[in-house]
């Protein structure tokens, strides 16, 4: 009976140490999976354009809203952070973190679209915080090392975000 426990209680303890973020489903009325769901539930209504919300952000500092963007990059070693593009080239990353570190996204959904409630805002971000981040990202350490000076960064802090199918 013991050597059953351990046996049980240690494949529970691999499962968890390999466990990748598991969204919650959302389905569609005709049964087509439309979503997965992290962090708190939201919805597709009322969405802007990432490039909507840099407008908006051109006249204020902050601004709460739901907003659709396409992944660039997620945290490799958790799946923490991710990075927000815009379709136009000359528009700015955002980077993404979530409320209370409460949720992770999966490490794979690079150029997958997703939408996001939360709070937009700038911030500067110290060099050790971009190094953190880009030791994160998994860049060499000659890319790590060329960053030398704080960024002014569009941020959001994200409450619930849906990855689209």
């Amino acid at each position: 009976m013991y050597k059953v426990f351990v046996f049980f209680s240690f494949s529970i303890f691999l499962m968890a140490c390999n466990s990748a973020p598991v969204g919650k489903v959302q389905v569609a009325e005709d049964g087509k999976v439309t979503a997965l769901s992290f962090g708190e539930e939201i919805t597709q209504t009322d969405v802007i354009s990432y490039d909507e919300m840099i407008l908006k952000m051109a006249g204020s500092d902050s601004l709460v809203t739901k907003v659709v963007g396409t992944v660039e990059g997620v945290c490799q070693a958790k799946g923490c952070w991710m990075n927000i593009v815009s379709e136009n080239p000359d528009q700015p990353d955002m980077f993404v973190k979530f409320k209370d570190y409460g949720f992770f996204m999966p490490k794979d959904i690079a150029g997958k679209k997703v939408v996001m409630e939360g709070y937009a805002f700038k911030e500067v971000t110290p060099v050790e915080e971009l190094r953190h981040y880009a030791e994160d990202e998994g860049k060499s350490k000659e890319e790590i090392a060329a960053i030398t000076s704080p960024k002014e960064e569009l941020k959001f802090l994200a409450s619930g975000v849906l990855l689209l199918n």
